[in-house]
């Protein structure tokens, strides 16, 4: 590929964005991209030409000859890429916000990629997706698709079950998140710390901990027994365990799980917040804001540090590090979201899981973990039937499915609130939601 990669990236508007340019600009000598496409829908034009004026500034800065494209026609974008990533928000922070803020009238956990906020985005979001895989067997068909839109693991099981594609990847910054926190946590360089890590996105577990080499599991758990040991991410409360309960799970959960071990307390801690501050989509409404502004200002020609309180810190990295690993076949071993392929004993083989996996220009080699332990299994499994049945109300835009989702979801007490919930929201996304009110799906 002597005469350089072309990259394009759906959701280009996205205030995650420098980060990503900031990513390709470092590994440039490894990583030689020619063209760079960023790409947004009409609602994202102005978001997108900002963003879009700041990447060409980091890159003339760099001095180095990427094209920097900035379209709203994605088939246009798509024809003969080499990679694709995705990082939009269907309805935008508006969208999200109606995600929290409706279940908590329920008194049922409010959040973007877990219960029925959860449901909602990938009902909005799966069609999208399938329409840009249309759009790439036609366009680029030996491209690989890079997701980081959420809900991750839904997306990546829509798109193996649902589609003909399965040049996917779906990515999170959890796993490093964790593994980052876990160096700190030591007082050590994260190079040196190694997680075996297992599950789906947003449910993922760090089976096992180790320091150059050596098994430090018992002393991470007895580490994150402390009050505020920080294990957690900007949009999630860092409310601390129970040290018995960690203890006797012999397992690094991720800081999502909080919203299944700890429902009441992330619940009352959500219904504060809203009450006050805002629901998290309110604040990062407010939060962007501000770092569209610092965007627009023309002297600006790197990533500014402010970016990194928006809560996706190491999103970009990840997918940066994922596309160079597989473009120079590195084998290097990264956690990501592929087909389990045997990898974990628990989940079908043709289904969408988070675990390690090693990475080459062919994508992920799953590193197959056996079992998960048995107290951890039975929460992933269920999550997973969620996500399938989700996937399928997407698809089908058939409400009894999606309302057999939302039931099954752990966090929501019953069919009949589940109900309530779902006719709720349904109606509030009525726009996004063409697949249910008679229309044909998004492309």
């Amino acid at each position: 590929m002597s005469k350089g990669l072309k990259i394009v990236t759906i959701g280009g508007g996205s205030s995650y964005t420098p980060e990503l340019i900031e990513g390709f600009i470092k590994r440039y000598e490894s990583l030689p991209i020619r063209e760079l496409w960023l790409v947004d829908i009409e609602a994202g034009k102005e978001k997108l030409e900002i963003v879009g004026d700041l990447a060409k500034r980091m890159v003339k800065k760099a001095g180095l000859p990427i094209e920097v494209h900035l379209t709203l026609d994605r088939r246009k974008a798509l024809r003969d890429a080499d990679f694709v990533t995705t990082q939009f928000r269907v309805g935008l922070l508006a969208a999200r916000a109606k995600d929290e803020r409706i279940p908590l009238k329920y008194d049922v956990i409010g959040q973007e990629t877990n219960g029925p906020g959860g449901l909602l985005k990938g009902l909005r979001t799966i069609p999208v997706i399938l329409g840009i895989v249309k759009d790439m067997e036609e366009l680029c068909p030996d491209a690989w698709l890079i997701n980081f839109t959420n809900p991750a693991g839904m997306v990546t099981e829509a798109v193996l079950r649902h589609s003909n594609w399965t040049k996917i990847v779906g990515l999170c910054n959890v796993p490093i998140g964790i593994r980052m926190g876990i160096a700190k946590l030591l007082e050590v360089e994260p190079e040196r710390v190694f997680v075996d890590f297992a599950g789906l996105n947003h449910m993922v577990f760090g089976l096992q901990v180790y320091l150059d080499g050596n098994d430090v599991t018992n002393e991470v758990i007895e580490k994150m027994c402390e009050p505020k040991s920080g294990m957690t991410m900007k949009n999630i409360a860092d409310i601390g365990w129970e040290p018995e309960f960690l203890k006797a799970l012999g397992a690094i959960p991720c800081p999502y799980h909080r919203y299944y071990y700890k429902t009441d307390q992330m619940l009352a801690n959500e219904k504060e917040d809203a009450a006050t501050n805002g629901t998290r989509a309110e604040v990062v409404q407010k939060l962007e804001e501000e770092l569209f502004e610092l965007y627009k200002d023309p002297d600006l020609e790197i990533k500014p540090p402010q970016l990194e309180k928006r809560g996706g810190a190491y999103y970009s990295d990840a997918a940066c590090s994922l596309i160079e690993s597989m473009y120079n076949d590195r084998r290097d071993i990264q956690p990501v979201n592929t087909i389990n392929n045997g990898a974990i004993a628990s989940i079908p083989n043709e289904s969408a899981v988070e675990v390690n996996c090693v990475i080459t220009k062919e994508g992920p080699k799953p590193v197959a973990v056996g079992d998960l332990p048995v107290a951890t299994r039975g929460l992933v499994q269920q999550i997973k039937s969620f996500e399938r049945v989700a996937a399928e109300a997407a698809v089908t835009g058939d409400y009894n499915t999606a309302l057999l989702a939302m039931t099954i979801n752990p966090l929501v007490p019953s069919d009949k609130v589940a109900k309530e919930i779902l006719d709720e929201m349904l109606e509030a996304h009525k726009e996004h939601l063409p697949q249910f009110f008679g229309d044909a799906v998004l492309a």
